[in-house]
C-alpha cells in the first residue's frame, strides 16, 4: 500500500518535533511490500523525526523465518511452503530493507498522552506490563511468551480472559477491547481491520481501517493542548479477506 502511505504521510506533514508511529504488519499485506519497507526505512533515515516501528504478527513471523534460514534451514523451508510470500519479500529486499525488523519494538508508550500502542491487544489474563522496552527485553520463558501475545490478540475466553488463537473463539468470547479496563493506559492498536472507520472503545482505538480491503488508511494524531484527530486517505486495494472476516495470525 505504498501509494496511499506515501500520501497520508504528506497529509500529515510532519515536523521535526513530531514522532510517527506504525501499529505493525508494514508486510504480507498488500501490494508491493518491498516498496513499503524501502519507504518507511528512507522516512525513518531522512523524514528529520523519531519514526518507530511497533512490531506487528507479520514482521514476527518475517523475523522467525529469517532466523531459521540462518539456525534451522528445514523449519524455515516448510515456514515458505506454507506462505510462499516469505521467500517472496525476502528476494525483494536488499540488506537494509531485511534490516528494518531490528529497529521494531513490541510497544511504544507515548505518556504524555497516556497511550499505550500495541499490534494486537491486552488479553484479559495480563496483570503487570513491563515498564520500558529495557525492562520487556529482560523476560524469558513463559514471561516472554506472554508478552508476545499482545501481537495477535483478538478474542478472549468470556469466563477466563485467556487469549485465544485465531477461530477459537466461541459465541459470546468478547473482542479483546470490548472489555479492556485500561489498567495500562489507553490503548492503540492495529491487527484488527475495521473497514467502516477507526473502532472507537472506552480504553482503546482501532485504527486498522482495512486499507488492503477497500477501506482507507488512517493516522490517529496526538497533539498538546489539542482533542486527537484522524487523518484518512482512500485506497483502491480490494483484496478479500483470507478465512472469513479475520485474518493475520
Amino acid at each position: 500500500m505504498l501509494a496511499p502511505l506515501r500520501l497520508l504521510v504528506r497529509e500529515l506533514d510532519l515536523q521535526p518535533s513530531d514522532k510517527v508511529v506504525f501499529v505493525g504488519d508494514l508486510i504480507d499485506k498488500g501490494p508491493d511490500p518491498a516498496g513499503v519497507v524501502s519507504y518507511v526505512e528512507d522516512l525513518r533515515r531522512s523524514a528529520g523525526c523519531e519514526v518507530v516501528l511497533v512490531e506487528g504478527n507479520h514482521e514476527d513471523r518475517m523475523r522467525r523465518y529469517l532466523r531459521n534460514l540462518v539456525v534451522r534451514p528445514a523449519v524455515a523451508k516448510a515456514q515458505a511452503e506454507r506462505a510462499p510470500e516469505l521467500a517472496d519479500l525476502r528476494s525483494q529486499l536488499d540488506d537494509r530493507g531485511q534490516a528494518f525488523l531490528d529497529w521494531s519494538v513490541p510497544f511504544h508508550r507515548c505518556a504524555a498522552y497516556g497511550v499505550l500502542i500495541v499490534h494486537g491487544g491486552i488479553p484479559g489474563t495480563m496483570q503487570e506490563f513491563p515498564a520500558s522496552l529495557e525492562a520487556a527485553s529482560m523476560l524469558a520463558g513463559h514471561e516472554s511468551k506472554r508478552l508476545q501475545k499482545i501481537l495477535r490478540t483478538r478474542y478472549l475466553d468470556a469466563d477466563t480472559g485467556e487469549f485465544l488463537a485465531l477461530g477459537k473463539q466461541a459465541e459470546g468470547d468478547p473482542f479483546w477491547a470490548e472489555v479492556y479496563d485500561g489498567r495500562f493506559g489507553h490503548v492503540v492498536f492495529g491487527h484488527q481491520p475495521f473497514p467502516d472507520g477507526p473502532a472507537e472503545f472506552p480504553h482503546a482505538t482501532g485504527i486498522d481501517t482495512g486499507a488492503v480491503h477497500g477501506g482507507g488508511l488512517t493516522a490517529l494524531v496526538f497533539n498538546p493542548g489539542r482533542p486527537r484527530y484522524f487523518v484518512t486517505v482512500e485506497s483502491d486495494c480490494h483484496i478479500p479477506y483470507r478465512g472469513g472476516a479475520y485474518d493475520g495470525d
